[in-house]
């Protein structure tokens, strides 16, 4: 048995998984933003949880923002600030009392999807995270590529490729430089967009909804999006060649990505022809949690 934790800002989520994939247990709790031990106490309660009702002991994986630097041992790159510099798969180790596999929510995304999702099956997957961030993870022969820095698939902190004139310098991102894909392609960038077009504030889910009823502004903003999207997919796909991209987070949500950016990538791609297939996700919300358990293989 599997357990998979997915430790998000807001709530913390657990899972127990059979080796088929098969759900045992689920069990939730709110995270205690800010408070670094209350958050190992609240993981280490559901995992105990878990395995007292399914009665057996099970491999932990955990999901979380950042990722563990292998200079320090510690969270680095977490958008949870209490995480960071804290050695957080150690200490749910000793609490645990056995190794704990710590993964990026982005590279959990992209393994469940590409164990038994939308890619099963696959060789080389990308997932992306396209929600109040932008991030992404890379997934080759069902093992997450972690790369030499832990940074692998950091896709949304790379200047928007071909940037047009208007989109230059670009907007100033938390990581310090300006122009990055997540101001452009996260929820926070798709409502600052259609903000500076028209003077309104919308949220991504509105601009959406406006746009299915016809309003030029809120579709000429999408529009806009595709377009960029297209040309960051598009530098992934000259780099990596993933066989299938998965897209995941609340803006995956959209039907019209699908269709819409791989006819706008092509003219950015270095090829003849583009066979990389953009899908959504099959496991949904769940690919997190699911994620976290297969970072124990079989």
């Amino acid at each position: 048995m599997r357990i998979g934790v997915d430790l998000g800002g807001t709530k913390i989520e657990v899972i127990a998984l059979a080796s088929d994939g098969e759900v045992l247990a689920r069990r939730r709790a709110p995270t205690p933003h800010g408070d670094y031990a209350a958050t190992l106490e609240a993981v280490v309660g559901l995992v105990t949880a878990i395995e007292a009702e399914t009665g057996r002991r099970a491999t932990v994986g955990v999901g979380a923002p950042g990722a563990i630097s292998l200079a320090t041992g510690r969270v680095k790159n977490s958008n949870s600030t209490w995480l960071i510099g804290r050695p957080l798969d150690s200490d749910l180790a000793r609490l645990l009392a056995r190794e704990v596999r710590v993964g990026s929510d982005a590279n959990c995304f992209a393994l469940s999807e590409a164990v038994d999702g939308a890619a099963a099956g696959a060789a080389v997957v990308f997932g992306v995270i396209i929600g109040t961030g932008t991030g992404g993870g890379v997934v080759v022969d069902g093992r997450v590529l972690r790369g030499a820095n832990a940074i692998a698939g950091e896709w949304g902190h790379n200047p928007l490729p071909w940037p047009r004139a208007d989109e230059l310098p670009g907007p100033a991102c938390y990581c310090g430089r300006r122009g990055c894909i997540e101001t452009f392609l996260s929820g926070p960038g798709l409502a600052r967009d259609y903000r500076e077009a028209t003077g309104v504030d919308r949220a991504a889910p509105e601009i959406a909804a406006l746009a299915d009823h016809g309003e030029a502004a809120a579709e000429a903003c999408l529009t806009r999006y595709e377009e960029r999207m297209a040309r960051a997919l598009a530098a992934v796909i000259n780099l990596l060649d993933p066989d299938v991209i998965v897209l995941g987070g609340g803006l995956s949500k959209l039907e019209r990505w699908y269709a819409a950016v791989p006819r706008r990538w092509s003219g950015y791609v270095f090829s003849d022809r583009v066979d990389t297939r953009l899908v959504p996700p099959l496991h949904g919300d769940a690919s997190g949690v699911r994620g976290a358990a297969w970072l124990w293989p079989a």
